[in-house]
């Protein structure tokens, strides 16, 4: 017999409390020890500006272009049998179990100047190591399996009936994939690009070594953070977390709401 559901409710409010809640308003509590101007001082400084633009820019540029890319391989995986099918499909969580700091080394001496990659670009004049255009590889590099795992099943338990009525009634391919298929993946297209911009959002380890931590170039806002912890100002660091936090809490209600539209737009249709 499965435990009640004020036990169950009381177990999962006393978590989320003592996981989430409490020290999200340790963050808020610390911040309101600065005043008004001190505070507003400090969350429009410019280092703290350029890394906002940075950091939501990259993240949802990344996004985006996984969403994309995380279909095909998605679809790939899915619809197709190939040699060597089960080792691409590993290769797919290697940023789930690469850390951070590994994953941030290796795409720097692959971009560097010498690396495998950068000497290949530098003379083309496109150069990734310490620029902005690193920060966007390693933040694609780490949300590509959130798209990949979240599409990859609902891909799988699509019924091929209502691929084969669709051709049936004189579509091609390309109609069935939009009129059919897309709008029965887009929730969890929704859904994988929500988990891979928070992902971004809060990265570090594998964006610092990349990035070179340039201020007003390539730092992004936990750099700064991490930076004035360093200094042991933690009144700043947690107003800046503050910033992070609201514009993330907006950002994902918003995809979450987008989500709940497509989910009863879907189903009406359907209907």
């Amino acid at each position: 017999m499965l435990p009640g559901f004020k036990l169950t409710l009381g177990f999962t409010v006393f978590y989320l409390g003592l996981i989430v809640l409490i020290p999200l308003a340790a963050v808020f509590w610390k911040t309101s020890s600065l005043t008004w101007a001190d505070f507003w001082h400090t969350v429009t400084m410019p280092a703290a500006m350029a890394s906002y633009r940075l950091t939501f820019g990259a993240s949802l540029l990344a996004a985006l272009v996984n969403v994309f890319f995380g279909l095909i391989v998605a679809w790939v995986l899915v619809r197709y049998e190939f040699f060597g099918k089960k080792i691409l499909d590993a290769l797919v969580d290697l940023p789930f179990a690469l850390p951070t700091a590994v994953a941030g080394i290796t795409l720097a001496t692959l971009y560097s100047k010498n690396g495998w990659i950068g000497h290949y670009l530098e003379p083309l004049g496109i150069k990734v190591f310490t620029t902005q255009i690193g920060v966007f590889i390693a933040l694609t590099f780490i949300g590509l399996p959130f798209i990949v795992r979240t599409v990859q099943p609902i891909l799988e338990d699509l019924d091929p009936e209502l691929e084969e009525a669709a051709s049936s009634l004189g579509a091609n391919r390309w109609q069935v994939f939009w009129r059919v298929i897309l709008p029965m993946l887009t929730p969890a297209l929704i859904t994988g690009f929500a988990l891979a911009f928070a992902r971004a959002l809060g990265e570090y380890g594998s964006v610092i070594f990349i990035a070179g931590n340039i201020p007003l170039k390539t730092q992004i806002t936990p750099v700064v953070i991490m930076g004035e912890l360093d200094m042991l100002d933690y009144g700043k660091a947690t107003a800046l977390a503050v910033v992070m936090l609201i514009f993330s809490f907006v950002l994902l209600l918003t995809i979450n709401v987008l989500q709940w539209w497509t989910n009863r737009y879907n189903t009406n249709n359907l209907a």
